[in-house]
């Protein structure tokens, strides 16, 4: 091989791994996890490298072709997923993403953080057919268009549309909030309230029809359903406290938006997502399945 072509050979693979950040991006957003994602990225990669020369000398847009293969295996993947959830013990909540900070160097293992990856959005992605929230997050998020989207969900390109706006009527009704200013300031508020055992201060933190939420897989302790109501909420965190002593509370940032962590001895037993209008707090979600706490171990 000569110069020339080794060095346009890497310069293929060096560009078809860069795709690899968008890739899992997009595949979190459609699976709510990072793990599933990681992993339908990388049999997305492995049926590329599965072709044969002539096959992938065909493909025109490597990326667009990873795009297509990624997003599919996503789609076989949620539903599925609704059978397993059916299965779930207590509440799920997606997969939390740590701060930026807290990733790998590798900025290829990294996902960027954005609107579309809040909590909330996220949760709001929950409730949508697999179908809208492919075509929704391919074209509202991700920008392709509906003839690409068509590609990946083998409908026709008026159908997708029709799916993508269907999708966008939750969003909207959900009400996946830009976050408002001094949001951080009432997580770090709730969080002082909490370790003094002020649950009148609490109170005053949360919104009357405040809503929590919390995962532990059945592998922890958890409330199995949600927790409705400001007083209730606020009762049951000091509660918390008693039951898993020496916790501590840390200011942290969850899927790009202020939030909590509990360690205890160290390790990370909780992460605490926040929907903050105004200056009230209208969801928390805690995560306390440990699968879902190993990036966060190192944070």
């Amino acid at each position: 091989m000569s110069r020339i072509a080794a060095r346009t050979r890497q310069s293929g693979v060096s560009d078809l791994l860069g795709e690899r950040p968008r890739l899992i991006g997009l595949a979190y957003r459609l699976l709510g996890s990072l793990s599933d994602a990681e992993d339908a990225v990388q049999e997305a990669y492995g049926r590329w490298y599965a072709l044969s020369g002539p096959q992938r000398e065909a493909v025109d847009r490597p990326g667009a072709w990873l795009t297509t293969v990624a997003s599919r295996i996503c789609l076989d993947l949620l539903g599925s997923a609704r059978v397993r959830r059916e299965r779930y013990v207590g509440e799920w909540v997606p997969e939390p993403l740590p701060a930026e900070a807290g990733w790998p160097a590798d900025p290829a293992d990294r996902v960027t953080l954005d609107e579309s990856v809040t909590m909330a959005f996220l949760i709001v992605l929950e409730t949508m057919t697999p179908a809208e929230r492919v075509a929704f997050v391919l074209h509202d998020v991700f920008g392709y268009p509906f003839a690409e989207v068509a590609a990946v969900l083998d409908r026709s390109a008026a159908a997708c549309r029709q799916l993508a706006t269907s999708a966008r009527r939750r969003v909207r009704a959900a009400r996946a909030a830009v976050p408002p200013r001094g949001s951080a300031d009432v997580v770090r508020a709730f969080k002082l309230a909490w370790e003094a055992k002020d649950i009148e201060g609490l109170i005053g933190l949360l919104d009357p029809g405040a809503q929590a939420t919390a995962d532990g897989g059945g592998l922890v302790s958890a409330v199995l359903r949600p927790i409705t109501g400001g007083e209730r909420i606020a009762r049951y965190t000091v509660d918390i406290t008693g039951r898993i002593p020496a916790l501590t509370l840390e200011e942290t940032v969850v899927n790009g938006r202020p939030g909590l962590l509990a360690r205890r001895g160290g390790a990370v037993v909780m992460v605490m997502a926040f929907d903050v209008a105004g200056e009230s707090i209208k969801r928390i979600w805690a995560v306390r399945n440990p699968e879902k706490l190993r990036r966060w171990q190192a944070a």
